[in-house]
Protein backbone atom coordinates (compact mmCIF):
# COMPACT_ATOMS: atom_id res chain seq x y z
CA UNK A 1 0.00 0.00 0.00
CA UNK A 2 2.88 2.63 1.00
CA UNK A 3 5.13 1.43 -1.65
CA UNK A 4 1.93 1.70 -4.23
CA UNK A 5 1.66 5.75 -3.05
CA UNK A 6 5.82 5.64 -3.09
CA UNK A 7 5.92 4.89 -6.78
CA UNK A 8 3.21 7.13 -7.62
CA UNK A 9 4.59 10.07 -5.88
CA UNK A 10 8.13 9.04 -7.75
CA UNK A 11 6.31 8.87 -11.41
CA UNK A 12 4.86 12.00 -10.77
CA UNK A 13 8.36 13.54 -9.63
CA UNK A 14 9.87 12.60 -12.77
CA UNK A 15 6.80 13.44 -15.22
CA UNK A 16 7.65 16.81 -13.22
CA UNK A 17 11.20 16.63 -14.10
CA UNK A 18 11.05 15.87 -17.80
CA UNK A 19 8.63 18.90 -17.73
CA UNK A 20 11.88 21.18 -16.25
CA UNK A 21 14.22 19.54 -19.19
CA UNK A 22 11.55 21.06 -21.45
CA UNK A 23 11.80 24.67 -20.12
CA UNK A 24 15.48 24.45 -20.42
CA UNK A 25 15.05 23.98 -23.95
CA UNK A 26 13.21 26.79 -24.53
CA UNK A 27 15.03 30.02 -25.20
CA UNK A 28 14.03 33.05 -23.58
CA UNK A 29 16.74 35.23 -25.57
CA UNK A 30 19.45 34.45 -23.54
CA UNK A 31 22.26 32.22 -24.33
CA UNK A 32 21.90 29.16 -22.30
CA UNK A 33 23.80 26.27 -23.61
CA UNK A 34 21.30 24.15 -22.78
CA UNK A 35 19.59 24.53 -25.97
CA UNK A 36 21.92 22.32 -27.83
CA UNK A 37 20.97 19.33 -25.02
CA UNK A 38 19.10 18.06 -28.07
CA UNK A 39 20.83 18.69 -30.70
CA UNK A 40 22.85 15.28 -32.36
CA UNK A 41 25.91 15.47 -34.77
CA UNK A 42 26.67 12.23 -36.22
CA UNK A 43 30.01 11.73 -35.64
CA UNK A 44 31.02 8.56 -37.25
CA UNK A 45 28.01 7.00 -37.94
CA UNK A 46 27.05 7.85 -34.40
CA UNK A 47 24.81 10.55 -33.19
CA UNK A 48 27.01 12.44 -30.30
CA UNK A 49 25.38 15.21 -28.70
CA UNK A 50 27.24 18.32 -28.67
CA UNK A 51 28.24 19.20 -25.73
CA UNK A 52 30.22 15.69 -25.74
CA UNK A 53 32.55 17.55 -28.81
CA UNK A 54 32.74 20.75 -27.89
CA UNK A 55 33.19 23.31 -25.32
CA UNK A 56 30.45 25.41 -24.91
CA UNK A 57 30.09 28.59 -22.96
CA UNK A 58 28.22 31.55 -22.99
CA UNK A 59 30.73 34.58 -24.61
CA UNK A 60 28.10 37.44 -24.19
CA UNK A 61 24.83 37.72 -22.77
CA UNK A 62 23.02 36.43 -26.30
CA UNK A 63 26.41 34.52 -27.48
CA UNK A 64 26.83 30.86 -27.58
CA UNK A 65 30.25 30.10 -28.34
CA UNK A 66 30.97 25.88 -29.29
CA UNK A 67 34.80 25.07 -29.82
CA UNK A 68 35.05 21.66 -30.91
CA UNK A 69 37.80 19.51 -29.83
CA UNK A 70 38.31 18.08 -33.40
CA UNK A 71 38.58 20.99 -35.93
CA UNK A 72 37.32 18.55 -38.64
CA UNK A 73 33.93 18.75 -36.67
CA UNK A 74 33.17 22.28 -37.39
CA UNK A 75 31.25 21.92 -40.33
CA UNK A 76 29.12 18.92 -38.82
CA UNK A 77 28.32 20.82 -35.71
CA UNK A 78 26.71 23.39 -37.74
CA UNK A 79 25.21 20.81 -40.22
CA UNK A 80 23.51 19.58 -37.38
CA UNK A 81 22.50 22.85 -35.34
CA UNK A 82 20.93 24.50 -38.85
CA UNK A 83 19.29 20.65 -38.94
CA UNK A 84 17.64 21.29 -35.44
CA UNK A 85 14.69 23.06 -34.56
CA UNK A 86 16.73 26.03 -32.34
CA UNK A 87 15.81 28.51 -34.94
CA UNK A 88 19.25 29.90 -35.03
CA UNK A 89 21.61 30.37 -37.66
CA UNK A 90 25.35 29.38 -36.89
CA UNK A 91 28.21 31.28 -37.92
CA UNK A 92 31.22 29.61 -38.47
CA UNK A 93 34.96 31.46 -38.66
CA UNK A 94 37.26 28.28 -39.11
CA UNK A 95 37.52 27.68 -35.40
CA UNK A 96 34.49 28.01 -33.37
CA UNK A 97 30.50 27.89 -34.01
CA UNK A 98 29.00 30.69 -32.72
CA UNK A 99 24.91 31.39 -32.14
CA UNK A 100 23.83 34.60 -32.01
CA UNK A 101 20.36 34.82 -29.92
CA UNK A 102 18.29 37.43 -31.33
CA UNK A 103 15.92 39.54 -28.93
CA UNK A 104 12.62 37.79 -28.98
CA UNK A 105 9.75 39.88 -30.81
CA UNK A 106 6.09 40.12 -28.79
CA UNK A 107 4.18 37.50 -31.10
CA UNK A 108 7.32 35.27 -30.52
CA UNK A 109 7.60 35.48 -27.17
CA UNK A 110 3.45 34.76 -26.97
CA UNK A 111 3.98 31.30 -28.68
CA UNK A 112 6.45 30.65 -26.51
CA UNK A 113 4.01 31.05 -23.37
CA UNK A 114 1.34 29.03 -25.13
CA UNK A 115 3.79 26.35 -26.27
CA UNK A 116 4.79 26.58 -21.75
CA UNK A 117 0.98 25.79 -21.45
CA UNK A 118 1.05 22.92 -23.55
CA UNK A 119 4.10 21.36 -22.04
CA UNK A 120 2.70 21.95 -18.47
CA UNK A 121 -0.68 20.83 -19.25
CA UNK A 122 0.83 17.39 -21.01
CA UNK A 123 2.93 17.34 -17.56
CA UNK A 124 -0.48 17.58 -15.53
CA UNK A 125 -1.92 15.11 -17.77
CA UNK A 126 0.55 12.64 -16.98
CA UNK A 127 0.07 13.00 -13.46
CA UNK A 128 -3.73 12.50 -13.50
CA UNK A 129 -2.64 9.31 -15.30
CA UNK A 130 -0.41 8.19 -12.48
CA UNK A 131 -3.03 9.12 -10.23
CA UNK A 132 -5.75 6.87 -11.89
CA UNK A 133 -3.16 4.04 -12.46
CA UNK A 134 -2.53 3.82 -8.77
CA UNK A 135 -5.92 3.96 -7.97
CA UNK A 136 -6.67 1.08 -9.96
CA UNK A 137 -4.14 -0.60 -7.91
CA UNK A 138 -5.55 0.01 -4.53
CA UNK A 139 -9.06 -0.68 -5.75
CA UNK A 140 -7.58 -3.65 -6.68
CA UNK A 141 -5.84 -4.62 -3.49
CA UNK A 142 -9.15 -3.62 -1.51
CA UNK A 143 -11.38 -6.05 -3.88
CA UNK A 144 -8.75 -9.14 -3.49
CA UNK A 145 -8.91 -8.02 0.38
CA UNK A 146 -4.90 -7.16 0.64
CA UNK A 147 -6.36 -3.75 1.94
CA UNK A 148 -9.51 -2.34 3.98
CA UNK A 149 -12.03 -0.57 2.93
CA UNK A 150 -10.93 2.09 5.36
CA UNK A 151 -7.31 2.24 4.14
CA UNK A 152 -8.64 2.65 0.81
CA UNK A 153 -10.22 5.94 1.33
CA UNK A 154 -6.77 7.13 3.42
CA UNK A 155 -4.55 5.99 0.61
CA UNK A 156 -7.05 7.60 -2.65
CA UNK A 157 -7.20 10.80 0.05
CA UNK A 158 -3.12 10.74 -0.10
CA UNK A 159 -3.24 10.04 -3.67
CA UNK A 160 -5.29 12.98 -4.68
CA UNK A 161 -3.38 14.90 -2.18
CA UNK A 162 -0.46 14.29 -4.18
CA UNK A 163 -1.88 14.55 -7.32
CA UNK A 164 -2.90 18.47 -6.22
CA UNK A 165 0.81 19.01 -5.11
CA UNK A 166 1.61 17.95 -8.06
CA UNK A 167 -0.27 19.75 -9.88
CA UNK A 168 0.28 22.75 -8.34
CA UNK A 169 4.13 22.45 -8.67
CA UNK A 170 3.31 21.85 -12.88
CA UNK A 171 1.28 25.41 -12.32
CA UNK A 172 4.09 27.27 -10.25
CA UNK A 173 6.51 26.22 -12.72
CA UNK A 174 4.90 27.47 -15.95
CA UNK A 175 4.18 30.48 -14.44
CA UNK A 176 8.03 31.22 -13.33
CA UNK A 177 9.11 29.82 -17.36
CA UNK A 178 6.33 32.04 -18.65
CA UNK A 179 7.71 35.04 -16.04
CA UNK A 180 11.02 34.55 -17.00
CA UNK A 181 10.14 34.50 -21.29
CA UNK A 182 8.15 37.76 -21.15
CA UNK A 183 10.81 39.61 -19.23
CA UNK A 184 12.61 41.93 -21.35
Amino acid sequence: MKETINAAKEKMNKSLNALGNEFVSIRAGRANPAVLDKVMVDYYGAPTPVNQMAAVSVSEARILVIQPWDKSTLKLIEKAILASDIGITPTNDGSVVRLAFPQLTEDRRKELCKTIRKYGEECKVTVRSIRRDTMDKLKKMQKNSEITEDDLKDCEKKVQDLTDKFCGDVDKAVADKEKEIMTV
